[in-house]
């Protein structure tokens, strides 16, 4: 019997899929996660726009062209918000929510819709496939924030996290050269009395270096920054939320910072880790971004010197306060994203321009692989899984030429 996993969206879904897949295949079956014929499809579903809502409805009928007699299942955040578009699709058997995907394993042989409900404690989920060189682990999922444009946390609901010993034990255990520590609200990871900082410190002894999902510029202090200079393993990559450079948009947005505030976070990282690269999420076209709020956006691209800048145009999700505002025209909305894209597109030139001819040690996957702060390099001689030294060069494709020095 074949499986196959089909995920859309975030790591956060990525990882939980490759559980999934771990639990499939201790069941017996053989897993997947391309697209092709099996015997069983698993659709992990994304609500964060409307357009990853949509696209999930799609993979429906993209399984069934593969196999028009198998079973399909779906979970994720687009079956939590409306469960009702994937039951009355064809071909669905299972449909099941976001915060409890362990239920999908149990469920197999039911038919249905069957709800989460609450989200309870932390959900355990079997030690991942490995599908890719960089192992990631869920540290935590929910988020209490409440951005006024962000379903996520009606869907996955409040914050909980994994037990300190779980998360060490997974990381020691993994053989991965590099991990990473995902979540929904990394930030907001706490067993007991042990918040993030001191789950990095208990990492500290795991043979990998460390890299850390999304955070929130509240977490961004001197404590924090001692954390991770005594972990001596983190690293300087940080992607660093940000949605908005005006103030106006972000009070907003209930994001609960200044600009002033984000750039003074931004120069402590700095001042720790020169090299450090900060990489960011900018929402353009927010109901109430003015011009003049937008140009705070554009300018505080190069104030904060981003490495990089992913940019999402607004999207509004039903149930949301600001889907109650004003949504603005769709073409002034893709007018400031292609702007907005531009900006980002010179920040990482010059972030990227620093590093010609420098050294770095870089870890290698199946198509190059990445620096310690996060700079894609492509080699003639790196095999997916080395972890080598290189002297960096001139620009290619999305990244800069490396020259191997030493395999490490």
């Amino acid at each position: 019997m074949k499986a196959c996993v089909f995920t859309l969206g975030c790591k956060m879904n990525e990882v939980e899929s490759e559980s999934l897949m771990r639990g499939l295949e201790e069941m017996g079956y053989e897993t997947t996660e391309e697209p092709s014929f099996a015997d069983l499809y698993v659709i992990n579903t994304c609500a964060v726009t409307a357009e990853a809502e949509k696209k999930s409805r799609q993979a429906v009928a993209r399984m069934r062209k593969f196999n028009r007699n198998a079973k399909i299942v779906v979970c994720g955040c687009a079956s939590q918000n409306r469960p009702e578009s994937f039951t009355e699709k064809e071909g669905v058997t299972l449909v099941t929510g976001a915060r409890k995907k362990d239920r999908v394993l149990a469920l197999l042989r039911e038919s249905g819709n069957f709800p989460d409900g609450e989200e309870g404690a932390f959900c355990e989920l079997p030690e991942p496939k490995r599908t890719r060189t960089r192992a990631f682990l869920r540290i935590q999922d929910g988020c209490n924030r409440f951005c006024s444009y962000c379903l996520i946390p009606h869907l996955r609901g409040r914050s909980r996290s994994r037990g300190l010993d779980s998360v060490v034990r997974e990381a020691q255990n993994c053989g991965a050269k590099e991990i990473v520590l995902t979540g929904i609200d990394v930030s907001s990871y706490r067993d007991g009395d042990t918040d993030l900082c001191g789950l990095l410190l208990a990492l500290k002894d795991v043979p990998s270096r460390v890299r850390l999902g999304s955070l929130e510029a509240g977490i961004i202090d001197e404590r924090f920054l001692s954390a991770l200079k005594e972990a001596g393993n983190v690293v300087p990559h940080f992607h660093l939320s940000l949605q908005s450079g005006s103030d106006a948009v972000l009070k907003k947005m209930n994001r609960r910072y200044t600009r002033e505030e984000y750039l003074e976070k931004c120069a402590l990282l700095y001042r720790a880790f020169p090299d450090a690269a900060i990489t960011t999420d900018v929402i353009v076209g927010f109901p109430t971004e003015t011009d003049a709020d937008f140009q705070q956006s554009l300018k505080i691209v190069e104030e904060a010197a981003f490495a990089h800048v992913h940019v999402f145009p607004f999207s509004a999700r039903e149930g949301t306060p600001a889907a109650k505002m004003k949504d603005l025209p769709v073409d002034v909305k893709r007018a400031r994203a292609a702007e907005l894209g531009a900006a980002a597109r010179a920040a990482e030139e010059r972030y990227l321009s620093r590093f010609t001819g420098r050294e770095a040690v870089a870890l290698f996957e199946s198509d190059g692989g990445y620096t310690e702060n996060y700079i894609r390099v492509y080699a003639e001689r790196g095999e997916e899984g080395a972890l080598c030294r290189v002297r960096l060069g001139n620009r290619e494709k999305d990244g800069l030429h490396a020259e191997i020095l030493e395999v490490l």
